[in-house]
């Protein structure tokens, strides 16, 4: 988890970078492609680029430090491009603030402004920091079992199939405390970067300023990528030509066929309604869970601590052990352990608003709470949770593929993208198209969702910023009291004479 961590760090700073030297968002499309790039199908390609084609490093076991590079590279870039999406994304609203103004204009450094930008963004993503590194520790599953790693992943694994009920528990057990701790260190982490900001209604918090993406790149992804699935959806996923096994891309089988000799597109096809759509399905019902959580950040911190610590993998095996291996068993799973990254994303952007200033000058202009929470709390929340959904939908896809890699999802001969994996990952030396296939088609639906997340939330949230009172319309409410009687008059001005030199006095700067 250290060594993982570490990566996940590097490669986030490095993502995030131009976000920062800009100072405006970036696309975020080779972020969203790495996020979405299957830890398993990486560590297999790892394994033999660099482990078995040129001998560089041991491909399994756990003897020395050499046997860590691989699996902390296998699992720390993917995460590492989904923090730095994150932070990419909530830098330019930052720097757009009113004090990075005024810093430039007394002289001060561009690096101790970029600093102080850092520092600004990091509270609202402490959470996702802890969560990451228990996710690193308990979702490593499929990639301890790739490289042969004694881990407390594949160790819990062991023994969840082996029906071994202590040593699962005492897995368990230390998921559950590794993930109360990390919560407990990334709400104290961020309680220290606020500081007393929260105690004294200090606190500004900065509008939502994603970049927009010509609307010809989603267009474009979306029509690509249902191309290919509806190319698929006209043939038949099912049918077998020995004669064809492991057939390199052809007129005949455009993606090549796999082991059986199965049309890879056409099980790619019909297996997009099975992985996309349960993957839309569980986003959607996450998000809800979230936004509603996230109005109760103390019971929801507690409960996303807990859920987080229980990997995917584990989840899906306590659920299969319930209601038995499947798609369904594999959605519910995957259900029970998404919503704590969002959850303790809406309860961070709640607290900070609670200790923002512009809920004091709602209350002075005599705002109603239904009227501040509806009109700015509401889509202060939504929006930016909403956009961090859409981005883990790639995610979320890969988890249900995980689960059908580990034969926990769905069955054969279901074209599931999971099992069209796990089925060609014995002959991704081979065949190498049957296996990048599905983990292509991932890319693609992570570029989209990065398009996607784009536009959900921004013209409303640029349209309406926070700091920006809208005193008009809340004065025109029925429910406030103008403080100016609306018979008043301004006092008549009295005009001055020209001051030396013909300029009037008024016109001074």
């Amino acid at each position: 988890m250290g060594a993982a961590l570490v990566t996940a760090l590097a490669v986030g700073t490095l993502l995030a970078a131009p976000a920062l030297l800009r100072g405006r968002a970036t696309g975020g499309t080779v972020a969203a492609v790495l996020a979405a790039v299957p830890e398993f199908l990486f560590a297999l390609v790892l394994l033999l680029a660099v482990g078995v084609w040129q001998g560089w490093l041991p491909t399994s076991g756990w003897a020395g430090p050499a046997h860590l590079v691989l699996p902390a590279v296998a699992l720390g870039v993917p995460a590492g491009a989904l923090l730095g999406r994150l932070v990419a994304d909530a830098l330019p609203a930052v720097l757009g603030e009113r004090w990075v103004e005024l810093w430039r204009g007394a002289g001060t450094g561009r690096w101790r402004i970029a600093g102080a930008a850092v520092r600004r963004a990091m509270p609202a993503l402490a959470g996702q920091f802890g969560m990451v590194a228990v996710g690193l520790t308990g979702g490593a599953v499929a990639v301890e079992t790739v490289f042969a790693v004694p881990g407390i992943g594949r160790t819990a694994l062991g023994a969840a199939t082996s029906q071994d009920l202590p040593l699962l528990q005492g897995c368990v057990l230390a998921l559950l405390g590794l993930g109360l701790l990390a919560g407990t260190a990334a709400s104290l982490v961020r309680r220290r970067l606020i500081g007393p900001a929260s105690r004294e209604a200090g606190l500004g918090l900065p509008a939502p300023a994603p970049r927009r993406i010509p609307r010809a790149v989603p267009v474009g992804l979306a029509v690509l990528l249902a191309g290919v699935i509806g190319w698929g959806l006209l043939r038949d996923p099912y049918a077998v030509d020995v004669a064809a096994r492991l057939a390199a891309p052809s007129p005949g089988h455009p993606l090549g066929a796999d082991a059986l000799g199965r049309d890879v597109l056409a099980r790619l096809g019909h297996g997009a309604a099975a992985t996309v759509g349960t993957a839309a399905a569980v986003t959607c019902v996450s998000w809800l869970v979230a936004v509603a959580l996230g109005f109760v950040p103390g019971v929801a911190a507690g409960l996303a601590d807990v859920a987080n610590a229980l990997p995917p993998v584990l989840t899906g095996l306590l659920v299969a052990a319930v209601t038995g291996p499947g798609s369904g068993a594999a959605a519910l799973a995957v259900t029970l352990v998404s919503w704590p990254p969002l959850a303790a994303h809406a309860a961070a952007l709640v607290q900070e608003i609670r200790a923002s200033r512009f809920l004091l000058a709602q209350r002075a202009i005599g705002a109603g709470p239904l009227w501040v929470w509806t009109r700015h709390v509401l889509p202060s929340v939504a929006g930016p949770v909403a956009r961090h959904a859409v981005l883990r939908l790639p995610g979320i896809a890969l988890a249900l593929a995980s689960l059908g890699f580990l034969g926990l999802g769905a069955r054969p001969p279901s074209p599931e993208w999971g099992l069209l994996l796990d089925e060609s990952a014995d002959y991704v030396e081979r065949a190498p198209v049957p296996a990048l296939a599905p983990a292509a088609a991932l890319a693609l639906l992570a570029a989209l969702a990065v398009c996607l997340s784009s536009s959900v939330g921004g013209p409303r949230a640029r349209a309406r910023p926070l700091l920006r009172l809208r005193l008009p319309s809340v004065v025109a409410s029925r429910k406030v009291r103008p403080l100016v009687p609306p018979h008043a008059t301004p006092p008549a001005r009295t005009p001055r004479a020209p001051a030396a030199g013909g300029r009037s006095a008024d016109r001074l700067p």
